[in-house]
């Protein structure tokens, strides 16, 4: 199951996506992320699909991959649809003892998981397609103006990078700890909820150790490079637009200007 976490990995392919600016790729998911929120009815989440196939198409991404991200979250997904068709007031279709399911209900679930699912997909499609370094001059550049309000920019882009580069590394050093602890008899399957959240509790002291021992080596790593932040500074590899980041920016204002008439036209 932790394996199938995929936010926070990069999928390495030759498109046009993974060339693109880091800054277009970082605006056009919080464009996204924002319009999902725009529109109250479905029509609104069928250009938002469309946009998106469009990106996975473009991407080389494999579909199967990116909807690997989905497992771990169904159960959040579940309560999500659930907790909108018991407490959604409205024309009720089924009672059943204290519970019952009303078509507003069944609706407003459907409307919430559409606008979730789609939200985890945009959000994974930027680490699928950027490196950490990437990801982190691109923030960097974007909150540059918060250096006048004496903001310390390069190092919040630097911690959000190695957060969003240590989740995929943090999961995999639970799935080893796990299958230690199976192997010596450790049993994380059968009981009940709290049986089995008890029997996780042994796991998160060595995580958290090892959590600890790898900031500790990156820290030193760091030292060893002499690392003092962004002070004197140059980078290796500037960000410079190109054409195909101005189609990018392009095809990102089609979307959000159809979106905003769907929005009034609906």
């Amino acid at each position: 199951m932790l394996r199938e976490i995929t936010i926070g990995q990069y999928y390495p392919a030759a498109s046009v996506i993974h060339r693109l600016d880091p800054r277009v790729k970082l605006l056009g998911t919080i464009l996204y992320i924002v319009s999902l929120f725009l529109f109250e009815n479905f029509f609104g989440f069928v250009a938002a699909l469309v946009f998106f196939a469009g990106v996975v198409l473009l991407s080389r991404v494999p579909f199967g991959f990116i909807l690997r991200g989905l497992r771990p979250v169904l159960i959040l997904l579940m309560f999500t649809v659930l907790f909108n068709f018991f407490l959604t007031d409205g024309t009720v279709l089924v009672k059943w003892w204290i519970f019952r399911i009303t078509k507003e209900g069944l609706y407003r679930g459907g409307f919430m998981g559409c606008r979730l699912i789609l939200l985890i997909l945009g959000s994974s499609m930027m680490t699928f397609t950027t490196t950490p370094n990437q990801l982190t001059d691109g923030m960097e550049s974007l909150l540059k103006p918060l250096r006048l309000l004496r903001v310390p920019v390069h190092d919040l882009a630097m911690m959000m990078s190695i957060a969003l580069r240590f989740i995929p590394i943090l999961l995999e050093e639970t799935d080893k700890i796990m299958k230690a602890q199976q192997a010596r008899g450790a049993d994380f399957e059968s009981g009940g909820v709290l049986t089995r959240a008890k029997a996780m509790l042994p796991i998160f002291i060595p995580l958290i150790i090892s959590a600890f021992r790898r900031a500790i080596d990156l820290a030193q790593a760091m030292e060893a490079r002499c690392y003092r932040g962004d002070a004197g500074r140059t980078k290796m590899k500037p960000l410079r637009y190109h054409g195909r980041d101005a189609a990018a920016y392009a095809y990102l204002a089609a979307y959000l200007l159809f979106i905003i008439l769907l929005r009034r036209w609906l």
